[in-house]
């Protein structure tokens, strides 16, 4: 069945990634201007203590001011199946724009008030807001695309998250907005894709699986999904849908403990747990935090300018990804940016070691850096956020995406306090760690993980609960049955 890529598709899709590109944008804004941020701190406390503050305290303030983002994404990510369930996905992103706007006003007003602490609120309740959208996002965005286009679309996700990590590098240049006067303006920039998202969305269609399923809205659903998807007939997504509904209602509410009690769950959020971690252990933001101090010793005279090549090459292996996942699949693609990236932990460690004996080394380190971004890009930047959409049904949903994005914020938060002590003890030695979680991560994903490529929403979760004793009985685990059926083999889907 052809559905037309419509533009209230790409519009809706659109933007919903405003979101993403809010959680890109706060989590690389406060690289640049830290020198000036931190003399902020060490003249507030000054003024207010009557002494220079240690540096100690200047050092536990400045990692408070980083850290926080990722405890308040924590609270937020947690929080996600309070609102999708109650007041549906796109409403859900329309109300949690007044939690930026509100971090947005505090960090741009905390010099005019000379208070530290306005700018640690602010970024806690900026990462509340983003850990919100890593759940909101990828959901709203799996639910409004056809199964067709399902992965291409999810992939969209990343893309605004790794625009918003460019856009707040480019912007933290010192000829732009990172100065001693204009960081404010640099983080409180943050309201206004706010209130450009919040005039669109109104215009968005809610999701028509949320509707149907959720709301019992067959009729509004129904239309929903012809404008969106440019085709007359939709009886069969709209069937799926009803059986999704009917399945959902002979179950009790999902929460996420029984997301681990139950049986047929157990699996898929096992998975995707440890498609999370993959993200965050592989050492992406490690290697981000690495690389200004590897492109100084190679000799490149203003760092930044690299580290915002890097940044470029993230923004084009994601279009890429855009275009491979469809033909490839999920788990192939996973598979090889793993594989490419343990490649090239191992390929950094070994120049590293070599630059001061061999001047070439540091050019291959360079080259290592910007080929070990494009393979996350190609594979686990984007898959793990929608796969997890893509593993369970409508009832369960709301709470793994809750559990997946919780992991990923927790993940992120011990790698980002972590690793400067790490890389301090072990030197270049430090990605040898991550090149060995990449290739447990590998092994797992080729062992457990299932292709979900061309499939619905009831095949995959069917495979995982209907087939969970077939499967016992036949030695196959669920992610093997289905990776025995190539989407090109299986039944009519509606594809």
């Amino acid at each position: 069945m052809g559905y037309k890529v419509t533009p209230s598709l790409v519009f809706a899709v659109t933007v919903a990634a405003i979101g993403s590109f809010q959680f890109g944008y706060n989590t690389g804004v406060i690289n640049a201007p830290e020198m000036i941020i931190k003399d902020f701190i060490n003249s507030t406390l000054s003024e207010k203590l009557k002494d220079p503050p240690s540096t100690g305290l200047l050092t536990t303030l400045w990692s408070l001011s980083v850290a926080i983002f990722s405890v308040g994404g924590m609270l937020g990510s947690f929080s996600v199946g309070l609102f999708v369930n109650r007041f549906g996905r796109r409403n859900s992103m329309l109300m949690v724009n007044l939690l930026i706007v509100a971090g947005g006003c505090l960090m741009a007003f905390c010099k005019a008030a000379n208070s530290v602490e306005m700018l640690i609120l602010g970024r806690l309740i900026t990462g509340i807001f983003c850990g919100l959208c890593t759940g909101f996002v990828p959901m709203y965005i799996g639910e409004v695309s056809p199964t067709s286009l399902r992965g291409a679309f999810g992939t969209l996700n990343q893309l605004g998250i790794v625009i918003g990590i460019l856009v707040a590098q480019i912007f933290g240049l010192k000829f732009i907005l990172g100065t001693e006067e204009l960081w404010p303006l640099l983080l409180g920039f943050t309201i206004i894709p706010a209130i450009l998202q919040s005039l669109a969305l109104p215009l968005c269609p809610e999701s028509p699986r949320f509707l149907l399923i959720n709301r019992k809205e067959e009729e509004r659903a129904r239309k929903i999904l012809q404008r969106l998807w440019g085709s007359e007939d939709v009886s069969q997504d709209i069937q799926e849908m009803k059986d999704e509904s009917v399945r959902m209602s002979q179950e009790k509410k999902v929460t996420v403990l029984e997301l681990f009690r139950s049986r047929s769950y157990r699996q898929p959020i096992i998975i995707s747990v440890v498609l999370q971690l993959s993200q965050q252990l592989s050492g992406i933001n490690a290697v981000f935090y690495y690389s200004t101090g590897i492109f100084k010793d190679a000799g490149v005279k203003e760092p930044i300018y690299s580290t915002i090549g890097a940044g470029v090459v993230n923004t084009i292996f994601t279009v890429v990804s855009v275009f491979l996942v469809e033909r490839v699949g999920r788990r192939s693609l996973h598979m090889i940016g793993l594989g490419g990236m343990a490649v090239c932990s191992i390929t950094m460690t070994v120049s590293l070691l070599l630059k001061d004996n061999y001047n070439f080394m540091s050019y291959i380190c360079i080259v290592a850096i910007l080929v070990y971004v494009a393979f996350f890009e190609i594979g686990p930047g984007p898959i793990p956020w929608f796969i997890v959409a893509e593993l369970f049904s409508q009832g369960p949903r709301p709470a793994a995406m809750a559990v997946a994005s919780c992991s990923n914020w927790t993940s992120n938060f011990l790698v980002g306090l972590l690793f400067p002590t790490a890389a301090a003890a072990l030197g270049a030695y430090v990605f040898i760690i991550f090149a060995v979680f990449l290739i447990i991560f590998w092994l797992f994903t080729f062992f457990k993980v299932p292709e979900t490529r061309g499939r619905t929403f009831e095949d995959i979760s069917r495979a995982f609960e209907g087939r969970d004793q077939d499967a016992a009985g036949s030695g196959k685990s669920p992610a093997m049955e289905l990776n025995s059926l190539q989407p090109g083999k299986q039944q009519a889907t509606g594809v």
